[in-house]
């Protein structure tokens, strides 16, 4: 009995016992904030230099505030200024199902957006107010899976939004990337799915240098993995595709939002944890620089 449990343990961790080749682990930051509000973090925006943050809440919440780092870059405190309630846009609460919020971005203009897996949609974002100004639907929104549909979203230098769905409905098949142009979603390519492993895209940033870098996730059943794949956006689609990092169970806990920024040591991954609001979970900031 004991032989076959340690051998069941050892099948859950070889798909995910691939070393990070691609990205330097340089550390990680446990932030326990006095205010109770803090946590289930599902979405994060950064300065360009990796010090002020933006933290989305999936309870709908959104936090600002400072990170310290130090020589390397790694977060060692968090300062929080302010945590900002999402609300409808008449300025009222937002309805049940209306308030998971997920993904988190930040146009080169300053305007925030917001994806949500309740019902799924994407909202610009009043940080002073926490007013949310819903976006026009694309047809696929409406039939996409419940709890498992807009976690990741980005912009580009352009302001174009990006968001993809956090199950594609069935192992091998690409999740379809959809792409806000000012007035429609459009849908101009795909990001490949494996058949053998259950990562799941969670988090999503255009870094600096114009690629897009993708964190998944995937839940073993005795704790969390995580991968961050990296794509070059053309006009034909997605190419170039590059796993930067692949962690073993249990190394982070529930990484789901990536924020890419760069210094003179390189591109930096920085990701944040969400906790669930459970005592045995943390919220995490991790970093890593990417390997050129």
């Amino acid at each position: 009995m004991h032989l076959r449990l340690v051998v069941a343990l050892i099948a859950t961790l070889l798909p995910v016992a691939a070393a990070a080749v691609e990205a330097r682990f340089l550390g990680a930051y446990t932030w326990v904030s006095q205010d109770k509000r803090v946590g289930g973090l599902s979405g994060l925006e950064l300065s360009e230099d990796g010090r002020h943050f933006i933290a989305l809440s999936d309870r709908a919440i959104v936090f600002e505030g400072d990170l310290q780092r130090d020589a390397k870059g790694v977060v060692t405190a968090a300062k929080l200024a302010r945590g900002v309630p999402l609300r409808a846009e008449d300025g009222g609460a937002l309805p049940k199902y209306r308030d998971d919020s997920e993904g988190l971005t930040q146009t080169p203009d300053g305007t925030l957006y917001v994806s949500f897996e309740g019902q799924h949609r994407v909202a610009r974002l009043d940080l002073e107010t926490g007013r949310l100004v819903d976006l026009p639907s694309h047809p696929d929104f409406a039939g996409m899976q419940m709890n498992s549909s807009l976690e990741a979203l980005a912009a580009d230098a352009e302001g174009r939004l990006y968001t993809l769905p956090e199950r594609s409905g069935a192992v091998g098949r690409p999740y379809p990337v959809y792409r806000f142009n000012g007035t429609q979603w459009e849908k101009p390519f795909s990001v490949p799915r494996d058949t053998d492993t259950d990562f799941l895209p969670v988090g999503m940033d255009i870094g600096p240098d114009g690629r897009m870098y993708l964190l998944e996730r995937w839940f073993t059943g005795i704790g969390f993995a995580s991968r961050v794949r990296r794509f070059e956006i053309t006009e034909e689609g997605l190419t170039g595709e590059t796993e930067l990092l692949r962690t073993l169970t249990g190394h982070h806990d529930n990484l789901e939002s990536i924020a890419v920024w760069q210094d003179e040591a390189g591109i930096h991954l920085t990701m944040v944890s969400d906790d669930n609001f459970r005592f045995f979970q943390k919220t995490e900031f991790v970093d890593y620089l990417v390997a050129e």
